[in-house]
């Protein structure tokens, strides 16, 4: 591997760092395009593959880790700058500050993409083992551990970006969202190493092409990529029984006025008109659409809406504040209906967004906020699924099926997954783009329907293979209605869960280490 040679003090030295450091950026912001609604997925391979040859081509492993770092940066500050919208325009925290702890949220995030890259130039390993088998370990066990450190943030794992178009989407059910990102990972590494092993011949840019196909890491790509096509044509869960009538229920209540008092009689009127106008069985309404605690409702006004659900054979579900006693307050899902009452309650809460964690240590942020409904207690793991409307309905709240393993804990009882969200906190921005795609992974991952019904968007049913059946336009109050089926039976991911990915991964990191051992004691 070619390296920076020049001296770093001189400015010869400090072009050749700042150019790799720049290309780095450009290239983590250019895999945005790979995720909802751009939906380019072969971008972030590209773009990963190229960033690996910057890191490879490093002088030392700081270096690389600083490209790595710069490749988060782009690839956060273009893909989740949405933070910035709900801490300044709905959170109130005035622009410079939020501003500040937004860059600040995007620089942790980076220092994942920053550790696998140290650690591919850490290891002083060939090319071929480097990108084969490293790369995807490194790549798919750093977001595996920003998916649960400090509670987790795994938006943007690369394996989001396949999923429903690409090949790699038939991975899904098989080894879960981190497998994908385990698949796509090794792809880009075997691009890498194509492109690598070309660039060493000195050949001519002309002439590329056809030498790339002589490599014979392209054909350990063509596998890749047709056993994951071979994958997407097997059924790992069958449907059960008649499909079931659901309307969802989109109010586009703007997020400024939500929480409101003088504003709280019209939502519910609003919320109230389009649920009875519904026929459908199910009748699902978003997360807080009620936008006041279970105890405070109108008299009479949750037996209107059961009363309706009755005289359609099916029930309501609607997320509510819920206060359950002193103390006690959840952010709830709740039934009424044909069916007894039952509850869900929200069980990965949002940190400055449900609850503050360390008030002792983020007293000052919490007075920079305005979140109302911000102290909620957490719901216990172990729910069962709602048995409403003939289906067994594995409920989560908003950011929850951003986690696939919290997900199947209600799996395989459940025969259909619900979704209530209001991602009017991130304005028009990419955020409710990519957490539609998130919702996609999560049905491809159990070979479940989704059903997600949101505040402003987007409002959707999604197929158990992950593709979107029927989407209510954003920022416009809408019911959509349509038809799922139950279904029954475990995918492999629902059974092991991110077992399946963190072996293989855990493996290829372990192969390199004896590889690297090896080396060294020659």
């Amino acid at each position: 591997m070619s390296s920076v040679t020049a001296g770093s003090s001189s400015p010869a030295g400090r072009a050749a760092t700042l150019k790799p450091a720049v290309a780095s950026f450009l290239l983590g912001a250019l895999s945005v395009l790979g995720y909802a609604p751009f939906h380019l997925y072969p971008v972030p391979v590209l773009a990963l593959a190229a960033a690996a040859l910057l890191w490879l081509q490093a002088p030392r492993p700081r270096t690389a880790g600083l490209l790595g770092l710069s490749f988060g940066l782009g690839l956060f500050g273009a893909g989740v700058s949405w933070v910035y919208v709900s801490l300044h325009d709905f959170g109130g925290m005035p622009a410079l500050v939020a501003a500040g702890c937004t860059a600040a949220f995007c620089a942790y995030l980076a220092l994942y993409p920053a550790a696998a890259a140290a650690c591919l130039r850490w290891s002083r390993l060939p090319a071929a083992p480097a990108l084969l088998l490293l790369l995807p370990a490194t790549w798919t066990l750093a977001e595996w551990l920003r998916g649960w450190i400090l509670t987790g943030f795994p938006w943007l794992a690369i394996g989001y970006s396949q999923v429903p178009l690409s090949p790699l989407a038939g991975y899904a059910p098989l080894l879960g969202g981190y497998g994908v990102s385990l698949a796509t990972a090794l792809l880009a590494g075997i691009t890498a190493l194509a492109v690598h092993c070309v660039r060493e011949q000195h050949l001519p840019l002309r002439e590329w092409p056809r030498a790339i196909l002589t490599e014979r890491a392209i054909w350990l790509g063509v596998a890749v990529l047709a056993a994951g096509l071979a994958l997407q044509t097997r059924a790992w869960t069958r449907p059960q029984g008649e499909p079931t009538s659901v309307a969802l229920v989109q109010g586009n209540v703007p997020q400024e006025l939500k929480w409101r008092p003088d504003r709280a009689r019209q939502t519910l009127d609003l919320y109230r008109e389009l649920a009875l106008a519904s026929r459908a069985r199910l009748i699902l309404l978003p997360e807080t659409a009620l936008p006041m605690f279970n105890v405070d409702l109108p008299p009479g006004y949750l037996e209107r809406l059961a009363a309706h659900a009755r005289g359609q054979g099916g029930d309501l579900l609607t997320g509510i504040a819920e206060y359950a006693g002193p103390g006690r307050y959840y952010n709830s899902v709740i039934s009424v209906g044909i069916s007894p009452a039952q509850t869900y309650r929200k069980v990965h809460l949002v940190p400055f967004g449900d609850y503050f964690p360390l008030t002792g240590l983020f007293g000052w942020f919490m007075n920079l906020l305005q979140i109302p409904m911000s102290d909620f207690s957490r719901g216990s793991p172990d729910q069962a699924p709602l048995a409403v409307g003939g289906q067994k309905v594995a409920a989560n709240i908003c950011y929850e099926d951003v986690f696939g393993e919290e997900i199947i804990r209600q799996l395989p009882q459940a025969t259909l997954l619900a979704n209530f969200t209001n991602d009017a906190w991130w304005g028009r921005s990419l955020g409710s783009k990519q957490h539609l795609q998130i919702a996609q992974m999560r049905s491809a991952e159990t070979g479940r329907f989704m059903v997600r019904a949101t505040n402003t968007g987007v409002t959707a049913i999604i197929d158990p293979r992950g593709r979107i059946v029927k989407a209510a336009p954003e920022f416009e109050v809408a019911v959509l209605e349509g038809e799922v089926r139950g279904y029954t039976g475990a995918t492999p991911y629902v059974r092991w869960g991110n077992a399946l990915a963190l072996l293989p991964a855990g493996a290829l990191a372990l192969a390199a280490a004896a590889l690297r051992w090896r080396r060294k004691a020659v």
